[in-house]
């Protein structure tokens, strides 16, 4: 296969799952990661794609929000392991805030019924829980977005600065450890930065890829997320960096 064959496939490929890593394409093409990282480099240098720390991540979706649909199968594997894992840091009768990450739908789903006030800008979410007896279940209410089938604006704003909660479980689509935490939608992003503020602690829950990243919207520093925890293809250089600024790491394989 030619190179400039082998580009195209790999854009196309980006496109369609909207994030892929190098060692998946290396198997694929048949070719070293090191030949598929010089690919990346110079796809990126085009601005046909974004890199990100293990792979790359499509630049088609940046103007606005993944439909639900498409981001329940996009590392879907790896975001019910890391929902699995959030799910211990939860003790009966707490109160906590999830987004409207698919992350914390997979969260949702495997909650045991157990007491506790989950309050959510999240329909799939709410929907989720009202299965569950003992889980008492706040939604913000707000305007809809279809896309993501979450409530954002003034009216969820209001509603969570009612609330206070234990923890905060949320995820983002950038996590740049300089530039901080980043999302596409800004009404999205304005109600994450919230959700941190009105929880003793948070847990973010993103898989590797979205290390090295940054969206259009900013939401926060790094530095004010207390726990994250994501996939075992996180790199050393990431690793070592969390190390230095005292945020605890959980690793799920």
């Amino acid at each position: 296969m030619l190179v400039a064959e082998r580009q195209k496939k790999i854009v196309d490929l980006v496109n369609e799952r909207l994030s892929i890593r190098v060692t998946e394409l290396s198997k694929i093409f048949s070719v070293t990661e090191e030949t598929i990282r010089r690919d990346l480099e110079k796809l990126e240098k085009e601005n046909l794609l974004m890199r990100s720390h293990g792979g790359a991540v499509s630049v088609e979706k940046d103007q606005g929000e993944t439909s639900y649909l498409e981001r329940e199968i996009t590392n879907a594997a790896e975001k019910k392991a890391i929902a699995v894992q959030a799910i211990r840091s939860i003790e009966p009768g707490d109160q906590i805030v999830l987004d409207a990450s698919t992350t914390a739908w997979y969260m949702a789903k495997e909650l045991p019924d157990m007491p506790l006030t989950v309050l959510t800008n999240s329909i799939k979410v709410a929907i989720e829980l009202s299965k569950k007896e003992q889980i008492k279940v706040i939604s913000t209410g707000g305007t809809l977005l279809s896309q993501s089938l979450s409530y954002v604006g003034p009216l969820a704003e209001r509603s969570l600065g009612m609330y206070h909660v234990n923890k905060a479980f949320l995820s983002c689509k950038g996590v740049h450890l300089e530039k901080g935490l980043s999302d596409f939608n800004e009404s999205q992003a304005l109600l994450k930065k919230q959700m941190m503020e009105i929880a003793n602690e948070t847990i973010l829950m993103v898989d590797s890829s979205k290390f090295g990243t940054r969206a259009f919207s900013q939401i926060a520093p790094v530095s004010n997320i207390d726990c994250i925890i994501t996939d075992s293809n996180i790199n050393e250089e990431t690793k070592n960096e969390l190390e230095e600024k005292k945020i605890k790491l959980l690793i799920v394989n």
